[in-house]
């Protein structure tokens, strides 16, 4: 675990970073629009970290597709997108669909029962 955790170099910075952001939406106007914007930013900034921490814990393809739709859920959510940028946003979560069912599904021999799982 040492190990993983000197690779990361600073764990603390998702931490550090959502403490801060905390402290910054406190003083916030609450009544504007951008301030929601400000926080769901700041969250699913902060999402990314957390799942960045993970890939690099895991080394799973699982974990690096989420981290990926959570990059472009936050692209997504800039209310200065163009056309085109949304285009090629649904264009990326299709494909991450399209890799999550292709290379993440296990395929069950046919011929075969499924395994019985007691519980």
């Amino acid at each position: 675990m040492d190990r993983a955790l000197s690779r990361l170099g600073d764990p603390g910075g998702v931490l550090v970073f959502g403490l801060g952001s905390a402290h910054a939406l406190a003083g916030m106007d609450w009544r504007l629009t951008e301030t929601f914007y400000e926080l769901i930013y700041r969250v699913l900034l902060l999402v990314v970290g957390v799942e960045l921490v993970r890939t690099l814990v895991t080394h799973e393809l699982k974990a690096v597709l989420e981290l990926l739709a959570f990059v472009v859920a936050r692209k997504m959510l800039k209310p200065e997108l163009a056309v085109l940028d949304v285009l090629l946003s649904v264009l990326a979560f299709v494909a991450l669909l399209a890799a999550n069912h292709f290379w993440l599904s296990i395929p069950i021999p046919t011929g075969s029962q499924e395994p019985d799982n007691p519980a």
